[in-house]
């Protein structure tokens, strides 16, 4: 039976069509010849059982393994009995002391991830029926089984009157106890007698190439970052991206000749590498968020406790940043650091491999292949979520929840369990990610009850038509939106007593929309997006507005001398700077000759970029959902949870508030889980002008999209900022880059105020504060604007500061960079510690 044969087939218990089942290299002859006419089973979505399930991966197992009788008893003991000794024995060693870093790391990692994937591997084979799909599966139930541990072991054992649960001794019991007993019953993955083993066969066709070309990437991923942290140009992470998208066009040129695990090992390395190159900028923590997440994971490292009523804040209730990194710590050998700037963005490295399962269940390779890329070219995948380590895991979590949604070929009862247990897994991980999430699933609910009611109305019309709808059943149900809102209430609510700030942006939101003439501005992001809005104020404005803040809020204290006076600080201005630009490269000096400068060449593509992103999923749905024909028919979920996603931006966009506390850069990353196969059809439905050189453009346009978004374009040019992956300059680096320099300046005051004997206030900028935080233990204000300096603290001057005399601000979501009045501190304050990177005031 070949992948095109009609009919269906029985497996493992399951109905299916037959051509799910096809050949292992998946090829889409329709698609090669470029013409833009994809396979039948593209056009018209995934095939149909005689039950009416769709079906959509048949690239998992070859005929002969559909045709194979079923694992023997004797097998899946053998396979049952090594996995629970396995444990057993990952226990053992990380229980015995003195043990070999590197055994240890095995053992933990073993214990952590790969005994859960082993152990939740057969439950997921029956939520999901492609193989790829249920191993991706299993390592999200693996990340919530870690998570649900860890909580148990920091919750029981103080009840026992343990009062350090979180050691590497009751972890690794907790875990390979709860790993045995699961282990013990769940069912185990169902197994054909012979399996395809590269040992036996040889390697897949494509593994040589697509693994030679990755590992040349990671070593430029690694390589690039450590030259640039030494003080060494870009010129070797430019080649680092300059090969990985090769690499991308390599695995979209080869799409029906490579196996999809060949296909998807292939995006998951090219992943990795990109995530690399910002990940391990900085010999430390470096970055936005992570610094606090870093921060909040050493407060539960330190007490070997997790204790949210001593900490009640946000982040400190997002276990993905807590729990989980204290177990990989206290498991393995991994240094802290590492597990921040590389486990976590590996762990993140899956979600493009997800999209692409995600949107294979229903559609071509190209447009699965198109979708993942769309996922990793968008600017916020490389220069932000390295620094969002619990929205990392979110998104896996999130990613594993389409997947699951899409793969029609297992009972939908069984599907819609495993997404809401991923829903609870997002809520233990992230707040926003689960807010965002109820949002989009409450809009599409909404919008699938309007859908089935016009539906209803219009079969009353056609009576004569006997066919039932093509979807009678939809996978969101009521009680999947509700399990999200009451788990997300509940933890942020009674567990953690941690919604002040969802509380404080409702509140917010309320008063921006019954007062909507008094709102303030939103984030500039809001610039790109198709619903207009965008900040009309300038950088002089917001700060002018700030000053007025500031000032407002320390009248009464000023007065008593806790200020500097106003007549003191106005004698010296506060001129906001312009963000700096990289100097006209030879090759942009060519532009210019001809008339272009290369500033401008460079900020028109990133604004055509966006521009192109959003009319091009405006093109897609049309095509696709109005006009009923594309590349691929999606499922009525995908079409709903699509509006629901972009009904969301439209909101942050026309709502100031939100788009200060959840960007819209982040929000459309988020968004493209749902909406980036439209993106992806939109682009080929838009090219058809090409005729059979459609697919030769596309990948052109990709490569040329991957190269400017990543800096690279912007890098060869220059009249760009630089950008932290690939220079040692910038407004990223001059924030978020922790120097030597200062870190050896917060250490001399902790030395100092250890040798008083109690520490004093000290002042200093919020960015200062957040790259020194675990060094200053005292009482710290995280500003020093010229309008709030005290009179009665030592006060730290960055990195940055000393060196450009520039000082950075963020206000309503925008980074705000002035000339910091340094002769207001010389006239006001006694220098006390003075280096090429810091200044200590007294």
């Amino acid at each position: 039976m070949t992948s095109h044969d009609a009919g269906t087939t029985r497996r493992h218990g399951t109905r299916v069509p037959s051509w799910a089942v096809g050949a292992e290299t998946d090829p889409d002859p329709a698609e090669d010849d470029g013409t833009g006419n994809a396979p039948e089973h593209g056009r018209r979505g995934a095939g149909r059982s005689r039950s009416g399930r769709r079906a959509g991966g048949r690239d998992e197992a070859s005929p002969a393994d559909a045709a194979a009788p079923g694992p023997r008893a004797g097998d899946l003991l053998h396979g049952r009995l090594a996995a629970l000794l396995g444990i057993a024995l990952a226990c053992v060693v990380e229980m015995l002391p003195g043990m070999p870093a590197v055994v240890l790391t095995a053992a933990g990692l073993w214990l952590l991830f790969g005994a859960p994937i082993a152990v939740w591997r057969g439950t997921a084979s029956r939520v999901v029926f492609t193989r790829d799909g249920s191993l991706l599966l299993a390592v999200g139930l693996a990340i919530i089984t870690d998570l649900v541990v860890a909580l148990a072991v920091n919750t029981v054992l103080p009840l026992a009157g343990v009062e350090r649960p979180l050691t590497r001794v009751y972890l690794a019991g907790a875990t390979a106890l709860t790993l045995i007993v699961i282990g013990a019953f769940v069912p185990e993955e169902e197994r054909a007698e012979r399996r395809r083993s590269w040992l036996r066969d040889g390697l897949p066709p494509g593994a040589l190439p697509v693994g030679s070309l990755a590992g040349v990437a990671l070593v430029l991923s690694v390589a690039g970052p450590i030259r640039l942290n030494n003080g060494f140009g870009g010129s070797v992470s430019v080649a680092a991206f300059i090969t990985i998208v090769t690499l991308l066009v390599l695995l979209m040129a080869r799409r029906g000749r490579y196996p999809v695990a060949v296909l998807e090992t292939g995006l998951f390395l090219a992943a990795a590498a990109l995530l690399l190159l910002n990940s391990l900028r900085g010999w430390s923590i470096t970055g936005h968020d992570i610094q606090r997440e870093y921060e909040f994971f050493r407060l539960t490292l330190g007490g070997s406790l997790w204790d949210v009523a001593t900490y009640p804040d946000a982040y400190n209730a997002c276990l993905s940043i807590t729990l989980l990194p204290v177990s990989v710590f206290r498991l393995t050998a991994i240094p802290d650091v590492y597990i921040f700037k590389v486990l976590l963005p590996l762990l993140f490295a899956l979600t493009p491999v997800l999209v692409h399962r995600a949107v294979r269940n229903v559609a071509p390779h190209l447009v699965s292949l198109l979708s993942a890329v769309f996922f990793m070219l968008f600017p916020t995948f490389l220069s932000d979520m390295t620094f969002l380590g619990r929205q990392e895991v979110a998104f896996v979590l999130l990613g594993c929840g389409m997947v699951v949604l899409t793969d029609s070929g297992r009972p939908l009862r069984a599907r819609r369990i495993a997404f809401a247990v991923l829903l609870a897994g997002i809520t233990l991980s992230h707040y926003s990610t689960i807010y965002v999430v109820i949002i989009i699933l409450g809009v599409a609910f909404v919008t699938d009850l309007i859908w089935r009611l016009a539906q209803r109305c219009k079969d009353k019309r056609a009576r004569k038509r006997k066919q039932r709808p093509v979807e009678a059943r939809s996978f969101l149900t009521w009680w999947i939106v509700a399990a999200a809102v009451a788990m997300a209430l509940v933890w942020a609510g009674p567990v953690t007593h941690t919604s002040g700030q969802l509380q404080s942006t409702l509140r917010s939101v309320a008063q921006e929309i019954t007062n909507p003439g008094q709102a303030r501005s939103g984030s500039s992001d809001t610039s790109y997006s198709i619903f207009g809005g965008g900040s009309s104020m300038t950088a002089q404005q917001r700060l002018s507005d700030y000053r007025d803040e500031t000032v407002k809020a320390t009248v009464t204290d000023r007065a008593d001398g806790t200020y500097l006076s106003l007549k003191t600080v106005d004698a010296y201005p506060t001129p906001v700077v312009p963000e700096q630009n990289m100097a006209v490269t030879s090759a942009g000096r060519v532009l210019e000759a001809v008339g272009l400068k290369a500033i401008t060449v460079n900020s028109l593509l990133r604004q055509v970029t966006a521009g192109l992103l959003q009319l091009l999923l405006i093109v897609g749905v049309i095509v696709i959902d109005i006009g009923r024909r594309g590349a691929f028919r999606p499922l009525r979920d995908q079409t709903t949870l699509t509006i629901g996603a972009v009904a969301l931006l439209g909101i942050l966009t026309v709502v100031p508030q939100l788009s200060v506390d959840y960007g819209v850069l982040r929000a459309f990353q988020q968004g493209l889980f749902f909406f980036a196969p439209f993106i992806a059809a939109g682009m080929l439905s838009a090219l058809r002008w090409a005729g059979r050189r459609r697919v030769v453009v596309v990948y052109a346009l990709v490569a040329a999209l991957f190269l400017d978004l990543t800096g690279v374009v912007p890098k060869l040019l220059g009249g760009y900022p630089p950008q932290l992956q690939l220079s040692n300059a910038g407004q990223y680096y001059d924030v978020y880059y922790p120097s030597t320099e200062e870190r050896m300046a917060a250490y001399w005051l902790s030395q100092r105020f250890a040798a008083e004997g109690k520490p004093s206030l000290v002042q200093t900028d919020r960015f200062t504060f957040n790259r020194q935080q675990t060094l200053l233990t005292g009482p710290v204000v995280g500003d020093i604007f010229p309008t709030v300096l005290r009179t009665d603290s030592y006060l730290l001057l960055g990195t940055s500061t000393v060196r450009t005399g520039r000082l950075s601000f963020s206000y309503r979501g925008d980074l705000v960079t002035y000339r910091y009045p340094v002769g207001l501190l010389d006239r006001t304050k006694n220098e006390i510690y003075s280096s090429e990177g810091a200044r200590i005031y007294r």
